[in-house]
């Protein structure tokens, strides 16, 4: 066969590989729009595994994608690591009810500034961050979720929102994953027991690596003991690196509030 059909081929294979894989999340995640008594809405994937009426308790995964996934498709938030969370979910067989909602376009998970050296936690909360809060309360009730067990992560934009809700409702989360994000040092105290493990890469011009570098200090001076890696030489994509490390996901699904 000539060198140039067979690569043609290849090419041809491998976009229809990641096609399917990306339907498969589709077709793996239900789609839903939440709506509550005043009106508002947020549109939302969610998996149930099957089975789950004879779980006795499941825990919750609820999963903030970043600024570019934004919109009203309620299909842009799978882009990012929501596929390889529910691979591990599969692999380990861990049982887990995956949330993905979708933040509208021209809104945000917390009204901050990305790229501010700091900022202070914003009142009111956000709109869809308040819409998943309702939502998340709205699923215990529905399903046999497991209350110890309710995790939170996201990245850039989503990073921005992880902090900001574990801040908001540090009683609420068993654990928290805020990948090239920032939150409110003044506020570690509030989050000082709560496990957190946060990523950034050192070269991330998009937000400064000093975002997550602020909050871990600050939480480790509030009595703290949070994990934190930071990947050399990587840009603002590290969260490709850190959902595809089976690793981090069994800490996530190792913590449970006491």
């Amino acid at each position: 066969m000539d060198n140039r059909i067979a690569a043609g081929l290849l090419i041809i294979l491998l976009a229809v590989t990641v096609n399917a894989q990306d339907q498969d999340v589709e077709t793996m995640m239900k789609a839903e729009v939440y709506s509550n008594a005043s009106g508002e809405s947020l549109k939302y994937r969610i998996y149930v595994p099957a089975g789950i009426n004879e779980l006795k308790k499941c825990p919750l995964f609820i999963f903030l994608h970043g600024s570019g996934e934004r919109g009203n498709d309620n299909k842009r938030q799978l882009k990012h690591s929501v596929k390889d969370i529910l691979a591990w979910s599969k692999t380990s067989q861990e049982p887990v009810i995956l949330i993905a909602p979708q933040c509208p376009e021209n809104m945000q998970w917390v009204n901050v500034n990305w790229s501010a050296e700091t900022h202070t936690m914003p009142e009111p909360v956000a709109i869809p961050l308040k819409l998943v809060f309702e939502l998340c309360e709205k699923t215990t009730t529905m399903f046999p979720v497991d209350r110890a067990r309710i995790y939170i992560a996201g990245l850039s934009m989503g990073g921005y929102g992880t902090w900001d809700a574990i801040q908001r409702k540090p009683d609420y989360f068993a654990a928290a994953i805020p990948v090239c994000g920032g939150g409110d040092d003044k506020l570690a105290e509030k989050i000082k027991n709560i496990p957190i493990w946060a990523f950034h890469g050192d070269k991330d011009t998009s937000v400064k690596p000093e975002r997550s570098r602020m909050m871990i200090e600050a939480i480790k001076k509030s009595g703290g003991n949070p994990k934190y890696t930071e990947y050399e030489g990587v840009g603002h994509n590290c969260w490709t690196r850190t959902f595809t490390n089976p690793e981090v996901l069994r800490w996530l699904f190792d913590q449970k509030k006491k």
